[in-house]
């Protein structure tokens, strides 16, 4: 099994144009790259406060990567309908109001999207008149990943909302493949209840 098939998420695929599964498994290396970005930039920050030479950029490249992490994650969640969705109440319903249901819930999904962008790109262009200690970078670096996760966000509800009405949001899916660990040999059940 390819990578790809890993990380791109075929749960619901019928909401889902193939087109995007590229942007999809992109996003998700992007998602590993930043968390591991981010882990390692706090193992360096703890080395160096430990050993009494600290490296204070790394406060600032930590806050970056977290932050980007965060919007970048919640933009590839929803296309994985892991995120900003409210699938208690949906699921409990068939037929029409499941269908009024999930376009509710995604057009407030898509709200929220449009806040993102709109909110985040007035204060990325705020940003240009704060600066981070200690580089003096304009904190607008933190900020340009808002609008542009709202914009993905938007993008991806959009794609919901076309292919729900198409094809229906009521799809049975596949159970997953449970993974079976075989009995340990020769150990019998008294022996591992500790009987």
């Amino acid at each position: 099994m390819a990578i790809a098939d890993k990380l791109v998420l075929q749960r619901q695929h019928h909401l889902k144009w193939r087109a995007f599964d590229r942007l999809e498994l992109g996003l998700m290396m992007l998602c590993g790259v930043l968390c591991f970005g981010f882990s390692l930039s706090v193992t360096c920050d703890i080395v160096t406060r430990t050993i009494g030479h600290p490296w204070l950029w790394l406060q600032e490249v930590t806050s970056t990567l977290f932050i980007y992490a965060i919007f970048i994650g919640a933009a590839v969640a929803t296309r994985r309908n892991d995120h900003l969705y409210l699938t208690a109440i949906s699921e409990a319903m068939h037929g029409t109001p499941r269908l009024i249901v999930e376009i509710i819930i995604r057009l407030i999904v898509l709200g929220v999207a449009l806040c993102l962008i709109w909110f985040g790109y007035l204060n990325y262009i705020r940003g240009f008149g704060s600066f981070r200690l200690p580089s003096g970078t304009p904190i607008a670096s933190l900020y340009a990943v808002i609008p542009l996760s709202g914009a993905l966000i938007a993008l991806f509800t959009i794609e919901q909302l076309v292919n729900g009405i198409r094809n229906g949001f009521d799809h049975p899916q596949p159970p997953d493949e449970d993974l079976v660990i075989p009995p340990a040999e020769g150990v019998s059940m008294k022996t591992r209840a500790g009987i």
